[in-house]
């Protein structure tokens, strides 16, 4: 049999590896055939090679490489929990959309969930539709925070205020042109802490 192209090798282990650190799923064979430029017969056989020499690791998500091996203790999957409309108040139905790989270093401390924003009445705090939202869950938040804010049965992202003299919950929208959502009382479903963006939107 034929020796395999180490070129090639190299350039399915580098394409997994960036895929990773990217934060995307183990990609299929035809997405591996097509950045590396070989067929997907190709692209089997080098692998199945590679998993027999102890280049590729099977795991529960899919190929991993011995430097991904390494770096895993330093990283932890997130769950995406489907969407958060940056709008008015809509029912939402939590779901794990998929997983996002992040540094332990970008987290800190708690447990963290990413939500897909959905609209643009946050804009004007960098977060345009599409992209993702890391979220600390937490029931406690400070008056200027972004949160996710159940009310009336329905959520929404928006930064949060109290009124004290009116005895209310602002809502405020970072878009220019919506107003803010006022409600007598709501429950934080958790506090964004950083923004993850969608680059194909860019």
């Amino acid at each position: 049999m034929r020796t395999k192209s180490r070129d090639i090798k190299d350039a399915i282990k580098s394409y997994i590896e960036r895929v990773a650190n990217s934060g995307g799923n183990c990609p299929s064979y035809s997405e591996i055939s097509n950045a590396v430029g070989t067929s997907k017969s190709n692209v089997c056989r080098y692998i199945a090679e590679m998993e027999s020499d102890g280049e590729l690791v099977q795991s529960a998500y899919g190929y991993v490489t011995y430097k991904m091996d390494r770096a895993a203790s330093d990283m932890q999957t997130v769950p995406i929990l489907g969407s958060i409309p940056c709008g008015p108040l809509e029912e939402e139905t939590e779901y794990t959309e998929g997983y996002y790989n992040l540094p332990t270093s970008f987290l800190g401390d708690g447990e963290h969930y990413l939500l897909r924003a959905s609209g643009d009445s946050m804009v004007n705090a960098g977060i345009d539709d599409g992209d993702l939202v890391l979220i600390r869950r937490q029931n406690t938040a400070e008056n200027g925070d972004i949160v996710v804010a159940l009310a009336e049965n329905l959520s929404t992202l928006k930064r949060l205020y109290r009124d004290d003299e009116r005895r209310c919950v602002i809502l405020h929208p970072e878009n220019d042109y919506m107003d803010d959502i006022i409600v007598q009382d709501c429950y934080i479903q958790g506090v964004a802490v950083k923004i993850i963006k969608d680059v194909k939107r860019q």
